[in-house]
């Protein structure tokens, strides 16, 4: 099996960027050439396009699989294993996030919790302890917001991210309007709790959402 110069070019600086990403040149050259081929390839036809001996490339896919980014497939009247990318660019987001977030996030956060549990001995610890807090509110913050990312559809997510100017501009006028309710206004916005009287502002960030949707269809 012989690359088109694209391809081998797209490979090859795949396996350079992967060992920068913390994985394996070898592993970063079978995924890239998964990703452009046109059809699922058995472990013969890998070594042959890549150079690569049949053990590393048994190493390389059983990598892969363990991070759930090819799919193994059987033709018929073939008894050898044949593997494939999924197609949607996003799955293989989601997949890799879901991936890093068991691997590399959640043993942090078990860590951090269970050093916020200990009882602080001396100023030095409390310091420490503070400083771990806001870690782990921030991982907190952002593993929730990785979770509600991953129930979104591959549509969903090209919106939200087409929209990330907008929500920085609604963001910017919600922080005025509370600061002006704070300083300017007087009685009734006193007697008004803040998160209801800016529920118009939030809301608007799913209109606009909406309106995305719209103009697209």
């Amino acid at each position: 099996m012989n690359l088109a110069p694209l391809s081998q070019r797209f490979v090859l600086h795949f396996g350079e960027m992967g060992s920068r990403w913390g994985i394996n040149r070898t592993v970063g050259q079978i995924y890239a050439l998964l990703y452009v081929s046109p059809r699922a390839l058995n472990a013969d036809d890998i070594g042959d396009a890549l150079g690569f001996s049949r053990s590393n490339v048994s190493m390389g896919l059983k990598e892969l699989q363990s991070w759930n980014l090819v799919r193994l497939q059987h033709l018929p009247n073939d008894r050898r294993e044949y593997f494939q990318a999924p197609e949607d660019v996003w799955a293989i987001f989601r997949t890799l996030a879901e991936e890093r977030r068991k691997r590399e996030i959640d043993p942090t956060l078990s860590m951090l919790r269970d050093a916020l549990m200990e009882q602080a001995v001396g100023q030095d610890d409390v310091h420490a302890q503070e400083r771990m807090r806001q870690m782990h509110d921030l991982i907190e913050l952002m593993t929730g917001w990785l979770a509600d990312v991953q129930k979104m559809d591959s549509a969903t997510l090209v919106s939200l991210m087409k929209m990330g100017a907008k929500v920085q501009k609604l963001l910017e006028v919600k922080d005025k309007v509370a600061q002006t309710m704070r300083t300017s206004l007087g009685g009734r916005a006193a007697n008004k709790p803040p998160e209801v009287a800016l529920m118009p502002i939030d809301n608007a960030l799913t209109v606009l959402g909406d309106s995305q949707g719209a103009s697209r269809s």
